[in-house]
């Protein structure tokens, strides 16, 4: 039996990466990976057991400003990418999307989620949003369009202060989650399952999402899923 081999992560500038071919395929997989990671996020929301640590963030300032998770989400995105500027990480069209786009499907998803009442239905809600987005994560970095601002922010403090990447990833995110937490958002079980189960969900995922490039660039081993 031939054994399964998924192709792997191009390191690849943001032109190569609209150059090297399948862009139509690529595209749709981003869209559908970043619609599908969104209402992931609501899901979580209407879950009430806990949120990822970004989202603590983002939720706690929506109970301070009474505007929308998504809308907050769009902002902060857009304040994360300018954190790259003296990383000199350069955006792809990847990232700009998943900036934009990304707030757009929480919000449609937490018109459509309704919340989730008893242990039983909070813990199938929750399970069932972190299947859907390791999927999402999957399949919008494996369109290998650029990273989510939030991942480009970790590895661009990785490259530039020789930092480890796990370091600077538990740093950031220990940072946003107390600064959420002392807001108001939603911290709980499912805040530390998440941050337990997601890097192997989307891994799982992920082998079997890239999409094949035409290119010679060297591949990169993947860290963590994007968010």
């Amino acid at each position: 039996m031939t054994k399964f081999r998924s192709p792997e992560l191009a390191r690849l500038t943001p032109l190569a990466q609209l150059r090297a071919g399948r862009l139509p395929l690529r595209l749709i997989q981003l869209f559908v990976g970043l619609t599908l990671f969104g209402l992931a996020m609501a899901g979580f929301v209407r879950s009430g057991l806990g949120l990822a640590p970004w989202d603590v963030l983002h939720y706690g300032v929506t109970l301070h400003t009474g505007l929308s998770l998504g809308t907050v989400v769009i902002i902060f995105g857009f304040l994360v990418l300018l954190l790259w500027i003296p990383l000199r990480q350069m955006p792809g069209l990847g990232t700009i999307a998943n900036v934009l786009w990304l707030g757009v499907s929480a919000d449609i998803g937490l018109a459509l989620i309704p919340e989730a009442h008893g242990l039983p239905a909070q813990l199938a809600l929750f399970v069932g949003a972190l299947l859907v987005n390791g999927l999402g994560g999957g399949l919008y970095i494996g369109s290998q369009l650029g990273p989510g601002p939030r991942d480009g922010l970790m590895t661009g403090l990785h490259a530039r202060t020789g930092v480890s990447l796990r370091l600077a990833r538990t740093g950031v995110e220990v940072v946003v989650l107390v600064i959420g937490w002392f807001l108001g958002g939603i911290v709980g079980f499912g805040t530390v399952l998440y941050a337990v189960a997601i890097g192997p969900v989307t891994q799982l995922f992920l082998r079997f999402c890239i999409v094949e490039l035409r290119s010679e660039s060297p591949a990169e081993e993947v860290r963590a899923p994007a968010s």
